[in-house]
């Protein structure tokens, strides 16, 4: 029986295949483009080329998603390796060059030699979707948190005072922010009239907010230069957080109802400290299914809390942080695992013990995080 190992060095409009034999003999070499057509003429021609196939693809999703999905409806075997797996591996390869061709033949080869390649798999609708939302999700908390930075830049600039006693992340200051930006306005419209303004759009504690708006602007009585210009600027970006808060708020319903409808939505929420969101995450950065891990040590060394042995010589027991981990599965790990600290007491109690032993606060979050993971 002839089998053939074809590697894919995926790109955004064109990828490059490469087919090789058992002896690493290369069979087939071909870019074609990300279409339907042509990916499955090139799936046949690989298949004439011997009885079995093995595939190995640089990308999980993105620009790679369609050949993936055609391969795994076609009962195709694929392999993932990792952009720095296929930098590295290829510096045992001879000649210097890097291609597109020679990228697709060292993953070709590496897929016909390597016994611990990630297999891809058709993934779980609801995971899929949840992976979209919560990607969608972190995309907006990240255009939020560059606008709350620009409006306390810009609002600095002309009433450094009033930004201190603001905090521009709840509503009720952004609100404020919308109508009155510099001290002349504030001292003009007075306590008592801005305290009913913000109880005439529901802002919570708007005696308290206008009391220290109002303190603010009775102590600068100065004028800074480009005030009325910037003062739109602050009332647009405060518009915009609170246009960005509304549509986290929404992404947050969506990634909750489809999370409820997973399987596993009772068992992760059951654990203190994986709410909705850090749950769908967590389902997210791993794809729902803890068999393609095996244990829980493969788990925590992909989410990163799990220290990486580094011994040499005659030294050995040295360990280090991990370097290649899932950035995203690890900030889970260990937020999730802060606030069970604060809501579990046995969570309390491990972490207050790791203390005792001489950790630092960050070691014995971590060391909490590696112990859930094997409760998870």
């Amino acid at each position: 029986m002839a089998a053939i190992w074809a590697g894919i060095d995926a790109g955004k409009t064109h990828h490059h295949c490469v087919a090789i034999d058992e002896s690493g003999r290369r069979l087939l070499s071909r870019r074609v483009a990300n279409d339907e057509p042509e990916l499955l003429q090139l799936l046949a021609d690989v298949l004439a080329l011997g009885d079995e196939a093995t595939w190995g693809i640089d990308l999980a999703d993105g620009g790679a998603a369609l050949a993936i999905t055609l391969l795994l409806n076609h009962d195709q075997p694929v392999l993932y390796l990792s952009g720095r797996a296929i930098h590295r591996a290829s510096e045992g390869y001879r000649g210097e060059g890097k291609t597109d061709a020679k990228d697709a033949a060292v993953i070709a080869d590496q897929a016909r030699i390597r016994r611990d390649l990630h297999p891809l798999r058709a993934g779980d609708e609801t995971v899929t979707e949840l992976k979209i939302l919560t990607s969608r999700r972190m995309d907006l908390v990240g255009d939020r948190t560059r606008t709350v930075n620009r409006l306390r830049a810009q609002l600095t600039g002309i009433f450094p005072g009033l930004e201190r006693a603001l905090d521009v992340t709840n509503a009720g200051p952004l609100i404020l922010l919308t109508g009155y930006q510099t001290p002349a306005t504030l001292r003009r419209i007075g306590r008592k009239r801005l305290e009913a303004w913000l109880r005439n759009r529901k802002v919570l504690r708007a005696d308290q907010l206008a009391g220290a708006a109002v303190e603010a602007a009775e102590r600068q009585h100065t004028s800074l230069p480009g005030e009325n210009l910037t003062a739109q600027f602050v009332h647009t970006l405060a518009a915009e957080v609170m246009g960005l808060n509304q549509q986290v708020a929404e992404i947050d319903k969506t990634i909750e109802a489809r999370f409820r409808e997973h399987h596993d939505f009772e068992v992760i929420t059951s654990m203190p400290g994986l709410g909705t969101i850090l749950g769908a995450e967590f389902l997210a950065a791993t794809g729902g299914d803890m068999s393609v891990f095996g244990t829980p040590d493969r788990l925590a060394g992909f989410g990163g809390v799990a220290p990486a042995p580094r011994d040499s010589g005659k030294i050995s027991g040295n360990l280090r942080r991990p370097q290649r981990y899932n950035r995203r599965l690890q900030r889970v790990f260990y937020t999730s695992a802060l606030f069970s600290i604060r809501t579990c007491e046995e969570s309390r109690r491990f972490y207050d013990r790791k203390r005792a032993e001489g950790k630092r606060h960050t070691q014995a979050v971590l060391a909490l995080a590696r112990r859930r993971v094997n409760v998870l």
